[in-house]
């Protein structure tokens, strides 16, 4: 089951469908929806969360913590709406793009795809890019 929580004044617009795109992404892996709940927040709520479990004191936009079970994807994904805002200006991109891409990534993470080289970064941006795509066909 798919949950979203709010911790700021942001609220995605048509959840549902956001909801049918992330049981997609997950699928098209060939995993199962577990239990996910997608927390959207501010900066400092987020940093909160980074100095309290990860004992990090930076801003960053996303940190997910993984609770899969073999092929079932679970997991609590916070995302600081502030910081997906600021990617999107400094990317010259679109916000919801942008917001895209970062959902996708968390999930990608528990599906084993990594960023810490070159070759895992491309890899990776390739299958955020895919799963972008996706919920555009998915709305059509």
């Amino acid at each position: 089951m798919i949950n979203i929580f709010y911790e700021t004044n942001f609220k995605l617009e048509s959840a549902p469908k956001y909801i049918h795109w992330i049981n997609r992404v997950i699928e098209t892996e060939s995993f199962e929806v577990g239990d996910i709940n997608y927390i959207f927040c501010d900066d400092e709520y987020l940093l909160n969360v980074n100095q309290q479990y990860l004992y990090h004191d930076t801003y960053t936009d996303i940190i997910t913590f993984d609770y899969r079970n073999g092929d079932i994807i679970s997991a609590d994904i916070f995302i600081s709406i502030e910081r997906v805002r600021e990617n999107a200006d400094s990317f010259k991109g679109s916000f919801k793009m942008e917001l895209l891409r970062v959902m996708s990534h968390g999930l990608l993470h528990i599906m084993d795809y990594n960023d810490k080289n070159e070759e895992d970064i491309k890899m990776m941006r390739t299958k955020e890019e895919e799963k972008i795509k996706l919920f555009h066909v998915e709305q059509m």
